[in-house]
């Protein structure tokens, strides 16, 4: 069954809502971002999340110093990278689990991918994260690309699938992909805060497929 992220968590009200509907990962963001957190904050939320929901801290070109720090104070279950993180970065980081971002151009190929995914460092690198870049920007962009060149893809990590899925895409995206995790953020929020109504209507649209 595939599982299911809900990131940029910054609230209280956003940790209830999780409680109730118990997905599988929360996302807390720690770089430049309208959903960036504090240290402070996170380890508020996270003391009051749900023991099943599994912490994920998202970092972009953060120093190794404040990565390590962060996810052994808050107790991470996954470390996600976002930026220009080396294999030596990444092998500093065990043995936290290691989520690697991609970024892709909403037009990609097949061939533009497998170039990407040989660049990733194979170390402690538990899952590949595939979202997708708008005029440079990666992460958090909200727009999805074109889900049908992943089918083919065969690679020896774990897939995550992010960028632009919503309650009304992810059955088509799930039927295309069929990766081991989907990452949602901006798809389940209504006037830039999580709704209770999408993140059930995402959760359940996943858990029933």
């Amino acid at each position: 069954m595939t599982l299911v992220k809900i990131c940029g968590i910054r609230q209280v009200e956003d940790v209830k809502i999780l409680n109730k509907l118990l997905p599988d990962y929360a996302g807390f963001v720690f770089c430049e971002s309208k959903r960036q957190v504090t240290l402070k904050l996170a380890e508020e939320l996270i003391k009051n999340l749900d023991k099943k929901i599994r912490p994920v801290g998202v970092f972009q070109n953060n120093s190794l110093e404040e990565v390590k720090n962060t996810a052994e104070m808050l107790k991470l279950d996954v470390i996600q990278l976002h930026g220009r993180e080396d294999e030596s970065y990444i092998k500093s980081l065990y043995p936290f689990k290691i989520w690697k971002s991609m970024s892709i151009e909403v037009k990609a190929s097949l061939e533009n991918l497998k170039d990407k995914i040989d660049k990733i460092p194979n170390c402690n690198v538990e899952a590949v994260l595939v979202d997708s870049s708008i005029g440079g920007k990666t992460g958090g962009t909200g727009t999805s690309f074109n889900w049908n060149v992943l089918e083919n893809l065969n690679i020896n990590k774990k897939l995550v699938l992010a960028g632009g899925l919503n309650p009304d895409n992810i059955n088509t995206a799930l039927e295309c992909v069929k990766p081991y995790a989907v990452d949602v953020s901006s798809g389940v929020e209504e006037n830039g805060v999580k709704s209770f109504e999408k993140i059930d209507q995402f959760i359940k649209k996943v858990r029933n497929f």
